[in-house]
């Protein structure tokens, strides 16, 4: 689990757009509380700190300290809005949360011992991820940074699986019904693109050769 961190926020009275700009052009971020069965909380949260946070990693699976107005409140942050053009943060949501609260995450599983796989490392395979990240339920205290995967004497052909993914006590995936594929340990392309591109000229330039070589023959004269 990441460690936890606290944010110094205000309270936020007004809402819309002019609002949100005012609030960006002065360095924060409007933000919004949810959950835990109380209304909605509107707030703003530092820029700068916030979008170290976002980029820094684990961002959406660390319990973070909201402080605003007096109070102290836990959130887990569940979503976030970058500018689709300057790609800067304009929006957070944060859920409430407690102890006992079970939140549904995307976890990131990390690959490692690649050189000691004979099917990477001898003959020349591929690691083909086909999940990056795996769902779990989790209590919000206890969320994993992430999960790693040993590929130690995998070999082309074999395929890692969910259940080769040992989980902390109290989280679980959210596919139950089946161990569901995560990598595979694919055989190398015979040819890759970059070698078909590659051959394409040459075939084009051996065509224009030929086309060249007949039209420079003399041409056979009707008189």
């Amino acid at each position: 689990m990441s460690e936890t961190y606290t944010v110094k926020a205000e309270a936020r009275e007004k809402v819309g757009k002019g609002a949100a700009r005012h609030l960006r052009r002065n360095g924060m971020v409007p933000a919004v509380i949810y959950g835990g069965k109380q209304e909605p909380q509107s707030i703003a949260v530092p820029y700068k700190e916030t979008f170290l946070k976002l980029h820094a990693g684990g961002f959406l699976t660390t319990v973070a300290t909201i402080e605003v107005g007096g109070q102290q409140i836990k959130v887990l942050p569940k979503d976030y809005q970058l500018d689709p053009v300057r790609d800067f943060l304009i929006h957070v949501d944060y859920l409430r949360v407690s102890e006992s609260t079970r939140v549904t995450v995307e976890v990131p599983v990390h690959f490692t011992n690649e050189d000691e796989a004979p099917g990477l490392k001898r003959d020349g395979g591929v690691l083909n991820i086909v999940r990056h990240t795996v769902e779990v339920e989790a209590p919000a205290g206890s969320i994993p940074d992430a999960f790693t995967v040993d590929l130690t004497g995998l070999s082309i052909g074999d395929s890692i699986h969910s259940d080769a993914i040992k989980l902390p006590k109290g989280v679980e995936f959210t596919i139950q019904d089946r161990a569901f594929t995560v990598a595979t340990i694919a055989a190398p392309d015979v040819l890759t693109e970059e070698e078909e591109a590659g051959e394409a000229p040459a075939a084009d330039a051996v065509e224009a050769t030929e086309q060249d070589v007949a039209d420079d023959e003399p041409k056979k004269s009707d008189d």
